[in-house]
């Protein structure tokens, strides 16, 4: 008989027994489910707001499967053990109280435990009913037709890039555990931007793993595509306006509108930079150069860079960072670069000169009058390989070497704080597209995270702007340009007036 109940009907039997109603939100859950299970979709994802029963719905939803199959070996994994065994423990309840379910009760010497159990089965398993576990925890020998993933994307998991990342690799292991055909089901809310739940990766993240593409989706924000609350009776829209107003629009537009942001506010937020996809234009006329960016003429270029051996995965990185001011006061983040060389065995080129080239490249595509670079560490000579290796491509271009004494975390809140608040920083679209607004939304002072982008743009807006002409001692370059920059020209005035 059990294997012939619905789970809407377990669902509303179980309510029952328990003296609570059905709201219309669950059994769209449960019939969803259901159906899923019943076409054979074994990749899944549930997006519900937060405090909308999801995971006690998947926990009966669990047994109901076990009802249906009592040899499945269900592996449950949250955020932290805890959350794990409250849901194991749960649909150890239920296995035991509910009328359809009483039968898989174990018998006396059967594993039954808060954290795994086993029910009454055919098949003689080395791995329990449902068991519980950490995603952190080691899983390898473990096997699994069903794996829930319930609420393994937490603050405590995913609040830095490389907790996103140990978690991404975390969630490569399950398909190690599972058995051929089995079912991968994920349950929870987002709760950063570069959540593992978004359907396609996000700007500026096309490296970054995304576990769950392909899978089928259900999506439940509090409020639907009408303004209506999903739950009435629990949620009506004046309680809804209360929780936005406490929460915040971050945490509220993530935990509840389902729309992946951070909801850990940081200092620094890339909704203060204006996108712009415009690209530089230069023009010489009547022996005078202009440079311009969406038709506004600029009078000043500050480039950093803040250079480094260590790879991105680990340590620092090398980055170079373009600013341009124009002449009402506006600042143009326009190109920055994240520096990668591979020297292989048997090049007569260093690493360090490799990259002293890939800046020289950058200085002359960008028409940079002047580079700064950052001298802490092995900055310290890398300015004389510059100098070496701009002549060499036929560039005129000033090498400035700078120092930083201040603490880092000082630096960047003076460069970022007053020009983001009066919204003066604009930032080509190309920048989206690297790692710098990540760092931007993850920086908080004094947690040790990743800024070198950050380090680098800092550099920029806090350097004076630089007027010098374009010239070098070193040899000229081979196509003499006009120096585009107003009032770095000379003017030559006449001088032999005749006595009076």
């Amino acid at each position: 008989m059990s294997a012939r109940i619905g789970f809407p009907e377990f669902l509303w039997i179980w309510n029952h027994t328990q003296s609570l109603p059905t709201p219309r939100l669950h059994l769209s859950i449960a019939r969803w489910l259901a159906d899923r299970w019943s076409s054979g979709d074994r990749e899944l994802v549930l997006l519900a707001f937060r405090n909308s029963g999801k995971s006690t719905l998947v926990g009966l939803f669990s047994v109901w499967l076990l009802t249906r199959n009592p040899n499945l070996r269900i592996l449950v994994l949250a955020g932290d053990f805890a959350l794990a065994k409250k849901m194991v423990r749960n649909a150890k309840r239920i296995v035991e109280r509910h009328p359809v379910a009483r039968h898989l009760r174990a018998t006396h010497g059967e594993l039954w435990a808060s954290d795994q159990f086993t029910v009454k089965r055919p098949f003689e398993f080395r791995d329990p009913s449902m068991l519980a576990k950490g995603v952190a925890a080691n899983i390898t020998g473990l096997r699994a037709d069903v794996v829930i993933c319930d609420d393994v994307e937490v603050p405590n998991t995913c609040d830095t890039a490389a907790k996103r990342q140990e978690l991404r690799t975390r969630l490569q292991e399950i398909d190690y555990v599972l058995v051929p055909n089995g079912t991968k089901l994920f349950v929870g809310t987002p709760h950063t931007f570069e959540s593992i739940y978004a359907e396609s990766p996000r700007t500026g993240n096309d490296d970054v793993l995304q576990p769950l593409q392909g899978f089928s989706r259900l999506e439940l924000p509090i409020v639907d595509v009408n303004g209506k609350s999903q739950w009435e009776e629990r949620f009506p829209l004046e309680r809804i306006d209360a929780i936005r107003r406490r929460t915040g629009p971050a945490k509220f537009e993530s935990q509840m509108m389902l729309r992946p942001r951070s909801i850990l506010e940081g200092r620094l937020d890339p909704e203060d930079l204006e996108i712009y996809d415009n690209e530089l234009s230069y023009i010489e006329g009547n022996k005078e150069a202009i440079l311009t960016i969406a038709g506004r003429r600029l009078v000043s270029a500050s480039c950093w860079w803040d250079p480094a051996f260590g790879s991105l995965a680990g340590g620092d990185g090398s980055v170079i960072a373009l600013v341009f001011a124009d002449n009402a006061g506006y600042f143009w983040l326009h190109r920055i670069k994240y520096i990668k060389v591979h020297v292989q065995d048997g090049d007569n080129t260093d690493q360090a000169t490799e990259m002293c080239r890939v800046v020289a490249r950058f200085v002359r595509k960008y028409y940079i009058p002047c580079v700064t670079i950052e001298t802490n560490g092995i900055g310290r000579f890398l300015p004389g390989l510059l100098r070496v290796e701009l002549p060499r491509l036929g560039i005129q271009c000033a090498v400035v070497e700078r120092t930083s004494t201040r603490q880092k975390d000082l630096r960047i809140l003076d460069a970022f704080d007053a020009v983001l608040a009066a919204r003066r920083l604009k930032a080509h679209r190309s920048v989206w597209d690297s790692p710098f607004i990540t760092e931007m939304r993850d920086w908080r002072p004094g947690t040790g995270g990743r800024d070198d982008g950050l380090d680098a743009v800092a550099g920029c807006l806090l350097s004076e702007p630089v007027r010098l002409p374009r010239w070098t001692a070193n040899t000229p370059p081979a196509v003499p340009r006009q120096e585009w920059r107003p009032g770095a020209t000379t003017a030559q005035a006449r001088h032999d007036f005749p006595p009076l």
